[in-house]
């Protein structure tokens, strides 16, 4: 099988709608592209990753794997253009060491999200949060298809932090708001990027406990959170980053790749790399 085999074979298992456009995921236009390396080649192993760090690339190259499937871009840019890091040290070092290992790099961000075979019933269900649900034991809680909603047992918020960092295998995590508010209803937002007056309405009109953030930022729905908080409203915020809440998603992604890539695949070494934990906590 040719790596170019292995991700049409990714592309056609996947539903092919976009997931925030609601229409057919353009080649031309997807961020799902070759981001580096020649996929006319016989492929001889597959790492699924959510990020391809150089870490990963040595980790590929030592399992002897010549095709690198991450979630997010390659070059710290939206849509990776290069242009934009031409002459930087750590582009160049790390372009090196592409070519040293000399794979290929094809991101899977919007057809995964767009949808994989995945539910008890095979419907589509977008992959990403498909994998945090099973890695939370949470695939019971989920609210709908999204996976980005849940309804747990009534949980305090501080034993919820303490669990997410042991099965994400986190370094440790930040808490917002009140960490003895006993929390049941519970969601993934998205991206907290500073105009975010609709999720704050949102979490005052369903009723949200606890957030589990990607990104966060001290003003807007940190500050809202806190107010509730100290206003006996019983909400907090749990911080685990962008990178780390998607990450099972790439790790499930690995054990349905299989399917995915069917006879002309089989026998082709999958695994999964985990990037570790964004970050490192120091305390006082």
């Amino acid at each position: 099988m040719l790596i170019s085999e292995a991700i049409q074979a990714i592309r056609d298992y996947c539903d092919g709608i976009d997931a925030f456009t609601g229409k057919p995921i353009e080649l031309a236009t997807t961020r799902d592209q070759v981001l580096y390396g020649d996929i006319d080649q016989q492929c001889t192993g597959i790492v699924t990753c959510i990020w391809a760090t150089a870490e990963v690339i040595r980790r590929a190259k030592e399992l002897g794997a010549n095709l690198i499937v991450p979630h997010e871009a390659l070059f710290w840019n939206h849509g990776d253009r290069r242009e934009v890091v031409a002459g930087n040290k750590t582009f160049e070092a790390k372009c090196a060491l592409l070519d040293e290992w000399g794979g290929a790099v094809w991101r899977c961000h919007d057809y995964i999200h767009s949808g994989v075979p995945l539910a008890s019933d095979g419907s589509m269900v977008d992959g990403i949060f498909y994998g945090f649900a099973v890695k939370m034991d949470w695939l019971g809680s989920a609210v709908d298809e999204t996976f980005m909603r849940y309804r747990i047992e009534p949980t305090p918020a501080r034993d919820l932090a303490q669990a997410l960092v042991h099965k994400l295998g986190l370094n440790g995590t930040r808490l917002i708001g009140d960490g003895d508010a006993l929390v049941r209803n519970v969601e993934i937002p998205m991206h907290i990027m500073g105009r975010d007056n609709d999720e704050i309405a949102h979490i005052d009109s369903e009723g949200i406990d606890c957030i589990l953030t990607m990104e966060f930022i001290d003003f807007t729905v940190s500050e809202y959170i806190r107010d509730a908080a100290m206003l006996g409203q019983g909400k907090c915020a749990i911080h685990m980053g962008h990178f780390n809440g998607e990450e099972p998603g790439m790790e499930y992604m690995a054990k349905w790749l299989p399917a995915a890539l069917g006879d002309a695949g089989a026998g082709l070494p999958v695994t999964f790399v985990p990037m570790g934990d964004t970050y490192q906590y120091v305390l006082a």
